[in-house]
């Protein structure tokens, strides 16, 4: 007698609406951001372990949240994040980014700001930490720009009126 397996087990992708990436170089790393991730209720989990792949599942379907290691192989986390924001033909490029390293310095996660993240999580951290991370980015979904300078989440963290005269011209996309 076989059992059911359930669709994984049979070769099917099982897709939702809240579907996550995770990109990192370390198999295991990235297996134990998906255990962190279905403990929190999310359960389409995909993997990726550099540059080429993360894009390749990026273009093929949509996801709601991408995971990505500062360090990964071949383009590392800041200059794909740059690469994303700014390739019009991806349906992603708006998703939001959550970056990870352990070795995060101000420098770089400046960097990684300006590249277009929109969260950044120390290594390790525990799953609460993630789980946090996740409500800010529900909590205060941030307007996409798109100008020659940045591509990305709106930066400012808070609110200030602004006459439209004083406001920069750029094209704002509403978050989905």
């Amino acid at each position: 007698m076989s059992k059911n397996r359930g669709p994984q087990a049979m070769g099917m992708e099982q897709i939702t609406k809240r579907g996550v990436l995770v990109a990192d170089p370390s198999a295991h790393m990235a297996a134990l951001i998906g255990v962190m991730l279905r403990t929190i209720g999310r359960k389409d989990i995909r993997e990726a372990y550099d540059a080429d792949r993360t894009m390749i599942e990026l273009q093929r379907r949509p996801f709601d949240l991408l995971i990505i290691d500062m360090d990964l192989p071949r383009l590392d986390g800041v200059a794909f994040t740059r690469r994303l924001r700014s390739a019009t033909d991806c349906r992603n490029r708006h998703i939001p980014i959550i970056m990870m390293s352990s070795t995060p310095e101000a420098k770089r996660i400046a960097d990684a700001r300006d590249a277009g993240v929109t969260e950044f999580l120390r290594k390790p951290f525990a799953a609460s930490h993630l789980q946090t991370r996740l409500d800010a980015i529900a909590a205060h979904p941030r307007c996409f720009i798109d100008n020659e300078d940045f591509k990305g989440p709106d930066r400012r963290r808070r609110v200030v009126a602004q006459s439209a005269a004083e406001r920069r011209s750029v094209r704002l996309v509403q978050p989905s």
